[in-house]
């Protein structure tokens, strides 16, 4: 049976290395028979959850009016979810925690997921991308049931485009096709 497949593209750089792979995982998970739909976050307009404690305290909707609910929704409504980030300073892009961050209104929903990760960075030693996996695990610690299906790490990929020649191209795309 086809799934559902949410990708959440954290690049600031629309074809940048993380994307990159995010368009690779995209292909094998098309390719499997899956239905997929890839968010670019940087085109969306998503605001700093801003501590107000309408949603936690009042059970409310945000009242903050920009795209966060709508991919709220999507999130939601997938029972895959890819989580992409370049990493920076050794954690992950702004875009990504800011869209953590807006979940708080409704984490509690998001249950019985899969979801898989995307890391890229300039750095080869994958032991320091643990601290970028760590932050996405404190994410899902919060949720109920999440279940970590993989992960794609693009190491030694600065610069726009050298993610390219990288094996981390190849396994996008093989984890992609895996997902039934």
């Amino acid at each position: 049976m086809p799934k559902k497949v949410l990708i959440l593209s954290s690049s600031p750089r629309k074809g940048g290395n993380s994307d990159t792979l995010c368009d690779e995982f995209m292909r094998g998970a098309i390719n499997s028979g899956n239905s997929v739909e890839k968010i670019f976050l940087r085109d969306k307009n998503i605001h700093y959850c801003t501590g107000c404690s309408i949603c936690s305290q009042y059970n409310k909707p945000c009242p903050q009016k920009d795209d966060a609910t709508e991919i709220i929704e999507k999130i939601l409504a997938s029972d895959v979810i890819v989580m992409a980030t370049p990493v920076y300073f050794y954690t992950m892009s702004a875009q990504m925690k800011t869209l953590i961050d807006r979940c708080c209104s409704r984490y509690t929903e998001i249950s019985n997921k899969e979801f898989y990760f995307i890391v890229t960075a300039a750095e080869n030693d994958p032991s320091k991308m643990l601290r970028t996996i760590d932050t996405f695990q404190g994410f899902l610690d919060c949720l109920e049931n999440p279940t970590i299906k993989g992960t794609v790490f693009g190491l030694g990929a600065w610069h726009i485009g050298e993610i390219k020649n990288n094996p981390a191209m190849q396994e996008a795309y093989e984890i992609g096709m895996k997902i039934q």
